[in-house]
């Protein structure tokens, strides 16, 4: 990441800021996707090698009626991959956190309305994109996704495993060769990365599922996951970074999927998902879908 870019996402973070409660769009910070797609020689001119979007959801939405009802509930976000910025996570919690004290509609409904209509708004603008939003009740039924991701560690024994790289190393990767085409869902339920500018650990699990003629070491991906565990990105660039290095591995025309659902953290979380263009399997489709509640595990 630049100079300029730093100093954009650190207006906020790692700073002591006052409690903002009256609506102010103008606290959102947009932070510019190009820098580590640059450093990670990921084409950004309209030639990004995959597809995908992040999901936001945020907990500890509030705002008031008119009359001063309070309106509680949990915001999902939505926007794709290919948008020119990122919001800065602690932006939009203070953005949020304006509507606290604001009084929007007569009614619950009304004010749940005009907070949708201003959040896709402001965030559109500000990201230049388009940004979906929707508000779910306490009892939306909660759907589970990946289920036929085996989990990493069944592969190796853990006794025997000498991890040493702590800092992104795509070296560590090793493939094997087949002599047919398989597919591979796999799951990793210990990444932890670190906050680009705070250095704040960030922990979540990494979904990947692969089609090819060549295998990519169970070992070598547990090492090289673990390898970010001293690196310092935000949730969608390491998800970026991950796809690059294993579309970098294996041929072309493989196809390649890559999720990571990180945890909460300061009432919101972050998961971003990438595919490959010719991915003929999108199976995050109830994470995308700004309608469904769609978790994983303990964790989320």
């Amino acid at each position: 990441m630049s100079n300029n870019a730093d100093e954009i996402a650190s207006k906020y973070l790692g700073k002591k800021t006052e409690c903002f409660d009256e609506y102010n769009p103008d606290l959102l910070v947009a932070v510019p996707r190009v820098d580590n797609r640059l450093l990670y020689d990921i084409n950004n001119n309209n030639n990004l090698p995959f597809f995908g979007w992040d999901v936001w959801h945020c907990y500890e939405f509030s705002s008031m009626t008119e009359n001063g009802v309070p309106v509680t509930r949990v915001l999902k976000l939505r926007y794709e991959c290919d948008s020119e910025f990122i919001v800065e996570s602690k932006s939009l919690k203070l953005y949020l956190n304006s509507f606290n004290m604001s009084r929007f509609g007569r009614n619950i409904n009304d004010c749940l309305e005009t907070c949708k209509n201003l959040i896709e708004q402001d965030l559109s603008q500000k990201l230049n994109t388009k940004v979906i939003a929707n508000f779910f009740e306490d009892d939306i039924e909660q759907v589970c996704i990946f289920d036929n991701f085996e989990d990493l560690m069944k592969y190796t024994n853990e006794i025997e495993l000498k991890i040493e790289n702590f800092k992104e190393t795509p070296e560590l990767l090793k493939t094997e060769s087949n002599d047919i085409i398989s597919e591979y869902y796999l799951k990793f339920n210990a990444m932890r990365s670190n906050c680009r500018v705070t250095h704040q650990p960030d922990f979540g699990d990494i979904y990947i599922y692969y089609k090819s003629k060549l295998h990519i070491v169970e070992k070598s991906l547990i090492k090289y996951l673990t390898s970010f565990r001293n690196e310092f990105h935000f949730h969608e660039e390491c998800c970026e970074m991950i796809f690059k290095r294993l579309m970098d591995l294996l041929d072309s025309s493989d196809e390649v999927f890559v999720c990571a659902l990180y945890t909460r953290r300061g009432g919101i979380d972050i998961n971003p998902v990438r595919w490959s263009k010719n991915c003929s399997i999108k199976p995050a489709r109830s994470l995308i879908d700004i309608t469904k509640f769609a978790r994983t595990g303990i964790k989320q």
